[in-house]
């Protein structure tokens, strides 16, 4: 059994104010981490803590940051991060290009001088709680990425989300990573002490790997979505060059193809982009959802290729998990709860989620 919603989330903010952020960002940037990990993508909520921590002592993030929209027009913002963490302005961005979609049929607004905001779907599902569509791009910290065809690596993992609203509490929603598999995944498999799957990295010398560390510590990089050129892994690769233009190019982050990217002295200067589309503009919201609604039907209705797995559409298989760990708790794996119990000890943060198993 794990933690309660609010146990898990209150473990975060505690976290977080311990290390000087605001009250009201820490408590925003938590709903985020622990709706994250309440969804089942425990790659990008309260595991999170050990990278931050890294970069906090580090004196790469500025936790006192207060975001503002320094510039904005009809259908536009450009949202200041002060060089925090991501989620406070990334909450910010999409609130701004809601706000404007509604007065105006469409909205957008994109961030700079920002960092991890975690998981993009959390971002676009706020547009799809609002009756609209949302779309939400970052550029990424780390380089850890090689270009289809390339022997070094020179992107980071680039993710994108797309919503949709639909049947009530049922939106459509996609959240990917522009790589074979989020890095936050490979993280969890190294703080168990797991092998990763074959085709999710590669050796500095291109050659494949299953060693979690091989891309942290060895040089090594992620495949770009395909694996393999074979695999069509320059689509991937060019998912990952749109998602740059639109999130660093547009707001004037750095580049991570720049060499100056990792040498900022507070936040990473990573950039976010977020779009809202009002359907109401073209044609009444609820004809619009109702179609959504019975589009998603229709494909959930497909004959399963195996018997007793039937076939979902984006945003189910995550909507499963958080009815289970509503009831159950969320859980944490027994090596990452020693990590944040050590961490939460050195930052003098209260302590709620228990002691390893």
């Amino acid at each position: 059994m794990g933690a309660d919603l609010q146990t898990h989330q209150r473990q975060i903010a505690d976290i977080l104010s311990a290390w000087g952020m605001p009250a009201r960002n820490a408590a925003r940037t938590a709903e985020v981490m622990a709706w994250t990990d309440l969804h089942g993508v425990d790659s990008h909520g309260i595991s999170m803590l050990t990278v931050y921590d890294r970069h906090v002592k580090a004196g790469r993030l500025r936790m006192a940051a207060e975001p503002r929209v320094i510039a904005e027009g009809p259908v536009h913002a450009l949202v200041d991060g002060d060089g925090g963490l991501g989620h406070p302005a990334a909450r910010l961005g999409m609130e701004q290009a809601i706000a404007k979609a509604a007065a105006a049929g469409i909205g957008m607004a994109a961030v700079r001088n920002s960092a991890h905001f975690g998981a993009c779907g959390y971002y676009a599902n706020m547009a799809a709680e609002a009756g609209m569509i949302g779309l939400v791009t970052t550029s990424a910290s780390l380089v850890q990425v090689a270009p289809a065809g390339g022997a070094e690596a020179r992107l980071g993992t680039d993710p994108l989300a797309f919503a949709a609203p639909g049947e009530p509490g049922r939106p459509f929603l996609l959240d990917m990573a522009t790589t074979t598999v989020a890095a936050g995944r490979i993280r969890n498999k190294e703080n168990e002490g797991l092998p990763c799957p074959p085709g999710w990295l590669l050796t500095k010398d291109g050659q494949p790997s299953t060693d979690p560390a091989e891309a942290r510590a060895r040089g090594g990089y992620l495949t770009s979505l395909g694996g393999s050129l074979e695999g069509s892994s320059y689509k991937g690769y060019g998912l990952s060059a749109m998602v740059n233009i639109l999130s660093a190019c547009l707001a004037g982050s750095t580049l991570i193809t720049d060499p100056q990217h990792l040498k900022k002295p507070q936040g990473m200067d990573i950039g976010h982009f977020f779009l809202a589309i009002n359907p109401a503009v073209f044609r009444p919201a609820d004809d619009f959802r109702a179609d959504v609604a019975a589009f998603c039907d229709a494909l959930r209705g497909t004959r399963p290729a195996t018997p007793g797995q039937p076939v979902m559409v984006a945003g189910d298989p995550e909507r499963a998990h958080a009815e289970r760990r509503r009831r159950e708790g969320i859980p944490v794996a027994p090596g990452l709860l020693e990590k944040l119990r050590t961490l939460a000890a050195e930052s003098g943060a209260p302590w709620h989620l228990g002691a390893p198993a």
